[in-house]
C-alpha cells in the first residue's frame, strides 16, 4: 500500500527563486476516525497525476507525530484531492537508538545517498557541516533551497521503508562553529525550537517531544576514523551505553578528504571518541551506513 507524508507546514513545495510557499495544515492526530482531509500539492501530484490513483483507492498517511493512518481516496478534481481517513496504526518503527549524524556535505548523489540510506538505519537528525577539506560551503542564498531537497530525500526514504518519523536535517554549519556550541547549553535547543535549523517543511513537527530528545545530554561521541595501528577498534564506553536504554549517540563523519588535523584535535576536545571500523578507509557516504549498522548490530 503506498505510504505518504502528510506536511503540516508544507502545502506546495514549488519553489519561486529560493522561497516556498507554506501554510499550515492540522495534524492527522487531532481529526477524528472518518474525517475528510485535503491532501497536500506534492501528494496529489505524485498519487492521483503520476501513479493514477482514482477514487476508493487506499492508502497510508503519516505526520511525523507517531503512527500512521488508513486512508482512502474520496474527491480528485484537476487541482485537489481529499481521503477518509479510516483507521490509525500506533506502529512505532523508530530505532532503539536516538542517533545524531553530524556530516560534512558532499557533492551530488553521494550526499542524497548519504541521508537516503541514514534514513532508512533510522537516524533521528543529521547536522550538516562545512569543513577545510570539504567539497561543498553552500552560500547564504542556496541554503533552503538545498535543505529542502536534503529533507526531502529523507522524507522519500520514509515513505518507502516505513518509518513514520522522518529524521530532522539541521542546517549547515561550519565545523569551527558547530564543534564549540556542542558545550554551550541552550544553543541548539534555541535554534530548533525557533525553526531556523531546519526546513520549514519540518517546522511544526521538529517541536515535538520526539525530536526534543536531541537537547539532551549525549552518552557517547564518537568520530569515524582512519585505521590507525595503535588505536583501538571501537571506544572503551561503546558497548556499556549501547547497553542502556534508549542511548543517545553523536557521529562525526568527515569529508572524502578527511578532517584536517586540526579539527580532528578541536572534535577530541569536544568528546569525541575516535572509531575505526575493520581496517579498509570507508568513502564519506558509506561511513554513516556501516556506523548506524555496527551500532544496530552491536545493541541486539
Amino acid at each position: 500500500m503506498r505510504r505518504f507524508f502528510y506536511a503540516t507546514s508544507c502545502d506546495d513545495d514549488n519553489i519561486q527563486g529560493n522561497r516556498a510557499e507554506y501554510s499550515y495544515l492540522p495534524r492527522l492526530g487531532t481529526l477524528s476516525i472518518g474525517s475528510d482531509v485535503a491532501l497536500t500539492d506534492s501528494i496529489v501530484h505524485h498519487w492521483c497525476r503520476v501513479l493514477r490513483a482514482n477514487i476508493g483507492d487506499e492508502g497510508v498517511l503519516f505526520d511525523g507525530f507517531g503512527g500512521e493512518y488508513h486512508v482512502r481516496l474520496q474527491t480528485i478534481s484537476k487541482k485537489q484531492a481529499t481521503v477518509t481517513l479510516l483507521a490509525h496504526m500506533s506502529d512505532d518503527r523508530s530505532a532503539p537508538i536516538i542517533s545524531k549524524i553530524a556530516l560534512v556535505m558532499s557533492r551530488g548523489e553521494r550526499m542524497d545517498y548519504a541521508i537516503q540510506k541514514a534514513t532508512e538505519l533510522g537516524v533521528t537528525a543529521i547536522q550538516l557541516l562545512s569543513s577545510q577539506h570539504g567539497e561543498v560551503s553552500l552560500k547564504p542564498a542556496q541554503v533552503g533551497k538545498k535543505l529542502l531537497h536534503w529533507q526531502q530525500v529523507a522524507i522519500a526514504a520514509c515513505e518507502q521503508c516505513g518509518l513514520n518519523r522522518p529524521p530532522l536535517i539541521l542546517a549547515p554549519l561550519p565545523m569551527a562553529t558547530w564543534l564549540p556550541s556542542l558545550n554551550k547549553p541552550g544553543i541548539d535547543k534555541d535554534s530548533l525550537n525557533t525553526g531556523m535549523a531546519v526546513s520549514p517543511i519540518m517546522a511544526t513537527l521538529s517541536t515535538d517531544p520526539f525530536y526534543q530528545v536531541l537537547n539532551d545530554q549525549v552518552d557517547l561521541r564518537l568520530m569515524m576514523s582512519v585505521p590507525v595501528a595503535d588505536q583501538p577498534l571501537m571506544p572503551a564506553a561503546l558497548l556499556s551505553v549501547l547497553a542502556e536504554d534508549k542511548p543517545y549517540i553523536e557521529l562525526l563523519i568527515g569529508p572524502e578528504g578527511g578532517l584536517s588535523d586540526e579539527e580532528c584535535t578541536q572534535a577530541e576536545h569536544t568528546g569525541f571518541a575516535p572509531w575505526q571500523i575493520g581496517a579498509r578507509v570507508l568513502r564519506t557516504e558509506t561511513a554513516p551506513v556501516v556506523a548506524l549498522a555496527t551500532l544496530h548490530a552491536l545493541i541486539t
